[in-house]
C-alpha cells in the first residue's frame, strides 16, 4: 500500500477503492495503463461496499433498458466467470420471492414478466406445497424461485480484484478525502449532477440457525426489496434492509428498529421468536431519485479528462464488473484521466 501520492505522471486516477473503483482500476490496468487509484478510507473496500447484503443479484426488477437491468446481468455472469476462475468463495443458493397471500400473486407474474424482458428467463413459479417441500419453515402463498441469485465473500472478491490491479502495475494511495477531490473537479458536468441523497439500510442477525436454505425475499416495496432474509458464506442468518432516510452519514444501528422488522418477517416466517434479533450492521445507499427508482448514472465531462459513477447503490456489487466495461468504452472514446466513484 502506497500512502502518499506518486510525483510521476499516471494515465488514470480512480477515485474511491470499494468494489466498483477497484473493478475499474483492475480493468484499465490489465489493458496496460498506468493506474492511480485514491481512497478515503485507510485501504480499500471499508466503506459502503463492506457493508452489503453479498448477494449477487439476478437481475429482476429493473426497468427494460435501464442500466442498472442491463448491466446487473452482463455483470451476474461475469462475475460468476471471475469467482469460478479466482477461486473466490460464492454460492448460486437461490432465492424465493414469495407471496405471503393470494392477492399478492399476481404481483409475483409481474415480477417475472419483467425479468425476463431484462433476458432473466429461468423463474420458476411454485404453489404453496413447492415452497413448503422446498423451506418447510415458510408459510407462504407461493414463490419465485430465481437459481441464478447467489451470495458471494465480498471482501474476498476484493482483494481479487485489488491483487489483479496491483499485479498489473496500479498503485493505491490511501486517506486523500477522495470526496473531496471529486467535488472540486465535478464543475465539469455542467450542471447534469444529480441531487444525491442518502438511505441508511439496517440489517438485523438471528443468534440461532434455522434450516434455510434459500434466500427468501417479499415482494418489493416503495425505496427497497422489503425485509428480507440473507445468508452468508458461514450459513448465518440476516434480516434487512429497511428503509431509513438519513441526512449524514454514520453506521450506528438502532436496536429499536427491530420492531417493525417481526412484523414484516412473520408475514414469510411466522416461527421468529420475540426477542431474537440483534443489530447487525448497516449500509448507505446513494439514491438519486428519492425513494422512487433511479438508475445507474454515468456521466462523461465534455473536456474528456473526468467520468462520474453516481446512484451506485445495489446492484452495483454484482454489476461491478460491467460498469467496469462501460467506463474502459468511455476512456477509449473520450481519453478521460479521472474517474469519481
Amino acid at each position: 500500500m502506497t500512502m502518499g501520492v506518486p510525483d510521476e505522471k499516471v494515465d488514470c486516477i480512480v477515485i474511491g477503492a470499494g468494489v466498483v473503483g477497484l473493478a475499474i482500476a483492475r480493468r484499465l490496468a490489465l489493458e496496460g495503463r498506468e493506474v492511480l487509484v485514491v481512497e478515503a478510507e485507510d485501504s480499500p473496500g471499508l466503506g459502503t461496499s463492506s457493508r452489503n447484503s453479498e448477494v449477487i443479484h439476478a437481475g429482476i426488477y429493473y426497468p427494460k433498458g435501464s442500466l442498472k437491468a442491463q448491466l446487473c446481468v452482463e455483470g451476474k455472469n461475469a462475475l460468476y466467470r471471475y469467482c469460478e476462475a479466482r477461486g473466490i468463495p460464492h454460492q448460486r443458493i437461490g432465492k424465493l420471492i414469495v407471496a405471503t397471500s393470494d392477492a399478492e400473486l399476481p404481483i409475483l407474474e409481474g415480477i417475472r414478466t419483467k425479468a425476463a424482458d431484462n433476458g432473466v428467463a429461468d423463474l420458476e413459479m411454485l404453489s404453496r406445497a413447492d415452497v413448503e417441500r422446498l423451506e418447510p419453515e415458510l408459510e407462504v402463498a407461493g414463490a419465485l424461485l430465481s437459481p441464478s441469485t447467489g451470495i458471494v465473500n465480498s471482501r474476498a472478491l476484493m482483494l481479487g480484484l485489488q491483487g489483479d490491479a496491483e499485479n498489473a502495475g496500479a498503485t493505491y494511495a490511501a486517506g486523500l478525502s477522495a470526496h473531496l477531490v471529486a467535488r472540486s473537479l465535478a464543475g465539469g458536468h455542467g450542471g447534469k449532477i444529480p441531487d444525491v441523497t442518502y438511505v441508511k439500510g439496517n440489517y438485523f442477525a438471528l443468534g440461532r440457525r434455522p434450516s434455510f436454505n434459500h434466500l427468501v425475499y417479499p415482494v418489493p416495496e416503495p425505496g427497497g426489496l422489503g425485509v428480507h432474509l440473507t445468508l452468508d458464506m458461514a450459513g448465518s442468518v440476516r434480516f434487512g434492509p429497511d428503509v431509513e432516510p438519513v441526512d449524514e452519514v454514520g453506521y450506528a444501528v438502532d436496536p429499536t428498529r427491530a420492531t417493525p422488522f417481526y412484523a414484516a418477517i412473520r408475514r414469510y416466517w411466522p416461527g421468529l421468536r420475540d426477542g431474537e434479533l440483534e443489530p447487525s450492521y448497516c449500509g448507505l445507499r446513494p439514491k438519486t431519485n428519492g425513494l422512487q427508482f433511479g438508475d445507474f448514472d454515468i456521466l462523461a465531462d465534455p473536456s474528456g479528462r473526468l467520468i462520474s459513477l453516481f446512484g451506485i447503490e445495489s446492484p452495483g456489487l454484482t454489476s461491478a464488473l460491467a460498469l467496469s466495461d462501460r467506463v474502459v468504452q468511455l476512456v477509449r472514446t473520450t481519453n478521460s484521466s479521472c474517474f469519481s466513484l
